[in-house]
């Protein structure tokens, strides 16, 4: 997976759960551009940040090992 479709993925679940940007930067503490930059799979995203946005939507990372 790359940071596009990562950001796909995020953006998909944050809608899907009727959530605006600044909805979800709010309730991690990180700013609305940070969510709108990881959205659009800036490549330089933070990722503990990165994970603290996903885990506020109900997005696990997983390993498959390869």
């Amino acid at each position: 997976m790359d940071s596009k479709k990562l950001g796909l993925v995020i953006k998909n679940q944050r809608k899907s759960l009727g959530l605006t940007q600044t909805d979800v930067a709010l309730s991690c503490g990180v700013g609305m551009r940070f969510v709108s930059d990881l959205e659009n799979g800036k490549s330089s995203c933070q990722i503990g940040k990165a994970l603290l946005v996903m885990e506020a939507i109900g997005l696990k990372l997983a390993f498959d090992g390869n």
